[in-house]
């Protein structure tokens, strides 16, 4: 089952089923910038789910759960080896802390957008994450309310697509 983002809500293949979320503050793009707060168009697969074992306890998914701790990160910063990659704190260079005092980043699916091969300055931590309690837009993921994205990841198998439409 393959999930489709467009029009801000989310869809699982033919079942009907939808989701409201939120974006990029500058809309969608077909050439994703680094800080340009946009959403980039395209397909891609989910890589890994990272997830605040503390505060979401275990859920029912096809995919290994990575629980965060408090020294994770994700680089952010165009002039290092480890652009757009997982880290670990302290971090020298500019980076995204995964461990959050709000619940964002209570669980993250990351996408494999720039990742193959990673171009700097191109875009980093693309995620499906938790939404802000007011749906406000995002800097460039996608975020749905918490039980949304949970009753998500337990439909999904680890072949399903993510289709980002304007």
């Amino acid at each position: 089952m393959d999930i489709m983002v467009k029009n801000g809500k989310v869809s699982l293949g033919d079942s009907g089923t939808f989701f409201n979320c939120v974006f990029g503050k500058n809309g969608f793009t077909y050439n994703k910038i680094e800080g340009d707060e946009k959403t980039p168009i395209g397909n891609f697969s989910i890589e890994k789910i990272f997830f605040r074992k503390d505060r979401v306890g275990s859920f029912k998914t096809d995919f290994e759960l990575i629980p965060i701790e408090k020294n994770y990160g994700w680089c952010d910063d165009v002039n290092s080896n480890l652009y757009n990659h997982f880290v670990l704190l302290p971090f020298a260079e500019s980076h995204e802390d995964l461990w959050r005092e709000d619940e964002l980043y209570d669980i993250i699916v990351v996408l494999s957008y720039n990742t193959n091969p990673v171009i700097k300055g191109k875009g980093s931590a693309i995620f499906i994450h938790v939404a802000k309690p007011n749906m406000k837009h995002t800097k460039g993921c996608i975020a749905l309310e918490k039980r949304d994205l949970i009753t998500i990841l337990g439909l999904i198998t680890r072949s399903t697509k993510v289709e980002i439409l304007e």
